[in-house]
């Protein structure tokens, strides 16, 4: 039995019997690394193997905390874990360890996770490419000279290749998403509020960006999920989400799932994407779900600078102080800068139009989820590409005019904080994997989560075609 190849339920269900003890997940944990980061870079700042050896110990010999009672975790490298670097990417920060930990990073210890180091990501979570200069790149497990996507990339990569089990991850614009489906595993963006970041800087304004979990089956990603959830006091806009466990014992039931292709031409995609995506509709289809195609619900370009308005306002909000240094200024990738420069030149009557059409989304999303259970899009509009480009630069014919132009069609999901499971959904012809972004109206999560699972009991991609590693 490969112990590492288990679902992290079945680890943890192993642990607490006693026919698996904490010190020899942990060995095979070190062993997998040195066998296979070298050549893909998920895992940054591995702690000390001795130390986590008798951290592994300890909890075999002590009283069961949680679930992830004895099992290794790697945080992502944009939060905190005490004791460890927070780099976020950016040479600003290289070395910087920190003091406490966030408090997502705090529930994961409360249930007894071991927390060995951290899993890569780009500078500042920017841009679904992981690369940066502290750490480099990590690579796409299905083929080494390919992205692993991002901002989650190192924490998919590592999921793919057994390191770990169960991992965080963060999502403002398809960063849990597009690394899911590049790596053939899953990641789920709660509805935004369940799961509490830390209460820091503004906390009213611009909520675009939320905490999530990562797992090789949609099973184990509920049992994290109610680990890292629930309404915290500090932070006015966070909400209780409920037993994400709790609501997967009953079957999903017949739904009426809508697919929303290219948005009326407004996505380009890739030769291959959409395709590969109908392609497990029809798979829906067969275990009695309905399709329909509604056409698109919204006009995509109001609501694309909607978007790009308010996301560089919170990233001007978390990075002004960087670029108002004209020392650490020139630390700043290009992406950084431009999104901070765009923040601050945005005007009164521009961020209230932002708002206002953000808004008018919304209402248009709970029409339409008037006649669907479901929404589904493509994960990422391309394949995963070329790890030593910046970002694709066209799809097809069409110029991406910016640098996360090619990631579009997640705007949607992120621009209203709904729920969104990335289900694999099988391999192109080039061998690399995708994945499908099922989206349901604000609440849904279980829901959602239960349709990823029946999914996942007809498919196993992430068991049926691991990396060759």
């Amino acid at each position: 039995m490969d112990i590492l190849n288990m679902e992290a339920r079945g680890q943890s269900a192993a642990l607490e019997r006693r026919d698996l003890s904490a010190l020899e997940l942990m060995e095979a944990t070190l062993a997998r690394i040195e066998a296979v980061n070298p050549a893909i870079n998920a895992v940054v700042s591995l702690r000390d193997g001795d130390t986590l050896r008798a951290e592994a110990r300890a909890a075999d010999e002590g009283p069961r905390k949680g679930w992830l009672h004895g099992m290794p975790i790697a945080i992502k490298d944009l939060a905190n874990a005490a004791g460890l670097p927070t780099s976020q990417g950016s040479p600003l920060f290289a070395g910087q360890v920190a003091a406490r930990d966030d408090i997502m990073v705090a529930r994961l210890r409360a249930a007894g996770a071991i927390v060995i180091g951290k899993t890569n990501t780009p500078e500042f979570g920017l841009g679904s490419h992981t690369v940066n200069p502290v750490h480099g790149a990590t690579r796409n497990p299905y083929d080494t000279a390919c992205s692993a996507g991002g901002s989650s990339g190192g924490a998919a990569a590592a999921l793919a290749t057994g390191m770990l089990a169960v991992a965080d991850g963060s999502d403002m614009m398809g960063s849990l998403r597009n690394p899911a489906g590049w790596n053939n595993v899953y990641g789920m963006r709660p509805t935004w509020g369940t799961v509490p970041g830390d209460a820091e800087g503004d906390l009213f304004l611009h909520p675009l960006s939320t905490l999530g979990p990562m797992a090789r089956s949609p099973a184990d990603m509920a049992a994290l999920l109610d680990t890292m959830t629930g309404a915290d006091p500090a932070l006015p806009l966070s909400t209780d989400g409920g037993s994400a466990r709790a609501a997967m014992e009953t079957p999903p039931g017949a739904l009426r799932i809508g697919w929303l292709g290219d948005w009326g031409g407004a996505f380009p995609y890739e030769p291959g994407i959409a395709e590969i995506c109908e392609g497990a509709l029809r798979q829906m289809a067969d275990m009695g779900h309905r399709i329909d195609a509604p056409g698109p619900p919204f006009d995509a370009d109001l609501m694309w600078r909607a978007w790009c308005d308010l996301r560089a306002l919170a990233v001007a909000a978390k990075l002004r102080g960087l670029h108002a240094d004209e020392a650490k200024r020139a630390h700043l990738k290009p992406a950084a800068l431009w999104e901070v420069e765009c923040g601050l030149a945005l005007d009164a009557r521009r961020i209230l139009e932002a708002s206002a059409r953000r808004s008018d989304w919304f209402r248009s999303a709970q029409a339409l989820f008037q006649g669907f259970d479901v929404l589904a899009l493509p994960s990422a509009q391309v394949w995963p590409f070329d790890v030593t480009w910046t970002a694709p630069e066209r799809i097809g014919a069409r110029e991406m005019d910016t640098y996360h132009r090619w990631m579009q069609v997640v705007v949607p999901a992120s621009l209203i904080g709904l729920p969104v499971v990335n289900v694999p959904v099988g391999f192109g012809r080039n061998g690399l994997p995708a994945g499908m972004q099922l989206i349901g109206p604000r609440g849904s999560d279980g829901a959602l989560l239960r349709l990823a699972q029946q999914w996942h009991d007809g498919t196993g991609w992430p068991q049926a075609r691991p990396p060759q590693m």
